[in-house]
Parts: C-alpha cells; sequence; structure tokens
C-alpha cells in the first residue's frame, strides 16, 4: 500500500477534526499540555490472502486459522476464509460481472481467539481465498496453508502463511531452469483491477521481457503467472520482483521442482544492509544462498552463521560479492553440520541494501525434498505460527546482537487441549532449537506464540516436517511481528492550531 499517501489521508482528516473540535469547545487557558505518548491498541481488522494451493489431482491442503487472545479487544467480532471470487465490498458475493450471488460456505469460520480452527481442500481446483477478520479475532490473526502432494513435480510438504495485500514484493531464490516449474501468485482482493509488472534479474542483469509489463489482475481474482513465460532464457538462480502499479495484490512464489520436491517462496524483507535468515534445519544436506541488491551499487557481505555456540564464519564461504542489478548465488553445502543454524548477512564496507533467499536441501539421491527461508523481519512484539503437531514442529530461534529472553506459548488444540506457556533465553549470536511447549491433553493442532520478554531482538522460523516414503518432506515459515498492535496517540485540544 502506498503508505504516504495514507499517512497524509489521516493526518489530515485527524487535523480537521482537533480544528472543528477545539472551534465548538475551546479549552481553558493553560501553561500545561497533558497530551501521551502513543498508546499501542489491538488493530480492529485484519486481512489476508491465500494463494491458490496446487496445481496436482493428488494434492490435499488444510488451512489452520489462529488469532491469540490479546487484552484490550472488544467482545465480538468475526473472522472468516472465502474463496476470492465469493468476495465484494457488502461481502455478500459477486461474481465477475459485478452481479451479486450467493456466497460459498467459508473454508474456516474461527469460533473463539485462543483456539486454532481448521478447514481443508483437495485437488487441483482449490482456489486462492481472502481472509478478513474484525473485532476480538483481528489482532495477530495468523492463516497457515500446508498442502501435501504425494508424487510429481513438487511432491512432498508445501507451506505459506498468508499475508496482507501490499505493492512491492521481493523474491530472490526463483528459477526457470531445466525440470523447475515456478509461478508468481498474484492476488487481488479489492473491487478494481489492479494492474502489475514482474520484471526477472538473472546473472547478468534484467532478462528482457514486455510480457511481464501491465499484467491485468482482475477484482476478487488470482492469476498464476508461469515465469519461463515471462523470458526466453533460462537461468538458475533468479530474483523476482513484483511492482503494483495500481491496486494492491497478494504474492508468492510457488517454486517446483521435478526432482527434490518444491515449497512456497515467500517475500525477502525489504532491502536492507544487514539480513537475518533464521532457522536452518540441523540436518540440512545442502544450502544455496541468492542475494540481489536493487540499487546502482555492488554489496560486499560478510557471511556468518549463528550456530547453538556461538557465531562462526563458513569456511571457503567467509564473504559474498553482489554486483549492482544482478543475482548472485552460492553453496554453502551442509553448513550446519548437523546443529540448528541462522545466516547472518552484514556489510564488509558501505551499507548498500539486499534482499537474500536460502534455498535448503533434506536427504539425498532421489529422496529429497526442498523448502525456503527468505531474510525476515524480527519477532517485534509478538510472531504466531498456526497448524503445529506434536511431532513434527520445530522451533528456531536467534539473537544476532544481544541476549534475549523470549516466552513461547502453545495454545489450546483445535479438537482439545490446554495451553502452556514456557520461557527461553537465547544466548548473543546463538541460534537454538528450543524444547517448545506442547498443549497438554493435544487433540488436532496447535499455534505457538512467540514474545519476547527482554533483550537485543530475536528472530525466528518454524519447520513442519513430514516423512513419507522415506522422503523428508518439509517447510519453513519465518516468524515476522504479527501487527496485533497499532500505536494510536493521545490527543489534547489546541485552539492555537487556529492562530496560526
Amino acid at each position: 500500500m502506498n503508505r504516504t499517501t495514507l499517512s497524509l489521508f489521516a493526518g489530515t482528516a485527524a487535523l480537521a477534526a482537533v480544528t472543528g473540535f477545539a472551534a465548538l469547545n475551546q479549552p481553558a487557558a493553560s501553561s500545561e499540555h497533558t497530551a501521551e505518548a502513543a498508546a499501542q491498541l489491538p488493530v480492529e481488522r485484519t486481512s489476508l490472502l491465500c494463494p491458490a494451493p496446487s496445481l496436482s489431482d493428488i494434492a490435499d491442503t488444510s488451512y489452520t486459522s489462529f488469532t491469540p487472545v490479546t487484552k484490550g479487544t472488544t467482545s465480538d467480532g468475526k473472522a472468516e476464509l472465502q474463496a476470492a471470487t465469493e468476495q465484494s465490498a457488502d461481502g455478500t458475493g459477486s461474481s465477475g460481472g459485478g452481479k451479486k450471488k450467493k456466497a460459498a460456505k467459508p473454508v474456516l469460520t474461527p469460533k473463539a481467539p485462543g483456539t486454532p480452527v481448521t478447514g481443508d481442500t483437495s485437488g487441483a481446483d482449490g482456489p486462492a481465498y481472502v481472509g478478513t477478520a474484525e473485532g476480538k479475532y483481528a489482532p495477530g490473526w495468523t492463516v497457515q496453508e500446508t498442502t501435501e502432494v504425494a508424487a510429481g513435480t513438487g511432491r512432498g510438504l508445501q507451506g505459506v502463511n498468508c499475508t496482507a495485500a501490499d505493492t512491492d514484493f521481493w523474491f530472490p531464490g526463483a528459477s526457470t531452469a531445466a525440470g523447475r516449474t515456478d509461478y508468481v501468485h498474484l492476488t487481488n482482493p479489492d473491487d478494481s483491477a489492479a494492474v502489475v509488472d514482474i520484471e526477472l534479474y538473472g546473472k547478468d542483469g534484467q532478462l528482457k521481457s514486455t510480457v511481464g509489463e501491465g499484467i491485468t489482475v482482475q477484482p476478487h481474482a488470482s492469476e498464476p503467472v508461469l515465469l519461463s513465460t515471462l523470458a526466453d532464457e533460462r537461468q538458475t538462480d533468479l530474483t523476482v520482483h513484483v511492482n503494483v502499479r495500481s491496486g494492491r495484490v497478494g504474492a508468492s512464489v510457488q517454486a517446483l521442482d521435478d526432482k527434490t520436491g518444491g515449497d512456497w517462496l515467500a517475500a525477502s524483507a525489504d532491502p536492507a544492509a544487514a539480513l537475518v535468515l533464521p532457522g536452518i534445519p540441523k540436518d540440512a544436506t545442502d544450502v544455496r544462498l541468492i542475494a540481489f541488491t536493487p540499487g546502482d551499487s555492488d554489496a560486499d557481505l560478510k557471511v556468518r552463521l549463528a550456530s547453538p555456540d556461538g557465531t562462526i564464519t563458513p569456511a571457503g564461504n567467509e564473504t559474498l560479492h553482489v554486483k549492482a542489478g544482478m543475482t548472485t548465488a552460492t553453496d554453502l553445502g551442509d553448513v550446519t553440520r548437523g546443529e540448528a543454524g541462522s545466516l547472518l548477512l552484514t556489510p564488509s564496507d558501505q551499507s548498500v541494501p539486499v534482499v537474500a533467499a536460502l534455498r535448503v536441501t533434506r536427504g539425498k539421491g532421489d529422496k529429497q525434498e526442498t523448502a525456503y527461508i527468505p531474510a525476515a523481519a524480527p519477532v517485534g512484539t509478538r510472531a504466531t505460527s498456526a497448524d503445529n503437531s506434536g511431532k513434527g514442529t520445530t522451533l528456531s530461534l536467534t539473537a544476532p546482537t544481544g541476549t534475549a529472553q523470549v516466552k513461547v506459548t502453545a495454545s489450546a488444540g483445535s479438537e482439545g487441549g490446554t495451553a502452556v506457556s514456557k520461557t527461553f533465553t537465547i544466548k548473543s549470536g546463538t541460534t537454538q532449537d528450543v524444547d517448545a511447549p506442547v498443549p497438554s491433553g493435544l487433540k488436532g493442532t496447535y499455534a505457538l506464540t512467540v514474545e519476547p520478554v527482554s533483550g537485543g531482538p530475536v528472530y525466528g522460523a518454524r519447520t513442519l516436517a513430514a516423512t513419507e516414503d522415506g522422503i523428508p518432506g518439509f517447510t519453513i515459515q519465518t516468524l515476522p511481528d504479527d501487527r496485533g498492535t497499532v500505536a494510536v496517540p493521545e490527543a489534547d485540544q489546541d485552539v492555537a492550531v487556529l492562530q496560526k
């Protein structure tokens, strides 16, 4: 979204409200101002977008919704996850031509904060979904989409967090190499069409293409765009830039391989000089780093691994040079060597913003499976991970710059169980696969909520694993702040604004 424009509108409206109130209600003269600092209050509305899950006829997809219990919320509200084509401005459902029709049943409807709710679909016809939560369901609302594909291209476990709509996305780690089938999924939640440009950057710079310019995404629709149709040149490592000219969309890349499975590639954190890529599984057999700088200057980066015992420099991969406008990739091999790890990228010299992601492989030979870890934003105030199981979940936390204390809460189960909390200390410069709590009497799936208590910034990732026929299926989702609260400033009446 255009935050500058929204802020300008909000500021103008607020000033108008203050001016009108002051004109009608002039306060008594006072030499003191009682305005207080901005208060952190629960958000009142949250919207999420889930891409169409799979093109495979044998895909099984589950959706898990969870809202953590948040103090200060209203007592009412609602939330639902509904097919994008069933959405309309008034919530009644509409067809492509704007004609109202009866809305289909939502894939899931949460019942109460603090308890997960699940839904499912199967086959290749699963639609993209638009979710809306209001009132007590809005703060920190999280939806996980998890798909199991038994065979074929992209076989294994694929997972993605449903995300908010935005206007700019970077995806280092995509590919158009032989054996790869990568799609950019664009979902438009609004009542007007969105216009999108898709740019591809390879090892020699931007790939020539006009096909990716001016792609129209119709209202309440989702468009999967096959990357190999946007340029003739095949590239092993690509950075995809999704830029929205008008409107807004949700965007994710589905990266599928004929032999080594596949997963969703979420957008990298905003370009920055220093990046954290958390939660590399300790049994990773190969890790590939892909980086890109969108600016006009080259970037020289120090590459370090935050392990359980501290920060180390991978032998032979101490630094990475990223040429401006070109995608750079390097193989780190089994960099974790049997221990949990997170990759830290920091500038060697001048600070140049970069984006980055890791392609992680588990298993060997024809039993390999892959997943992706984009550069992540810190946990912030609170982060939430839905769709966890008692045995297949690994929670990884890292504190790159300072020791931190972190509270982890396991929610009640979707079908029964009692919430449990534990507190952990993550030492500076380390990554820990923590012994995350599991709800007592667990039935169904549960959510994990991570809340830093004290110390430096914390980054996190959750791995789901499910081995089938000897193939170590897995998917990794990072844990950015769940944006459950918003700063709301206190304001005084000040008649002086009318005199200036």
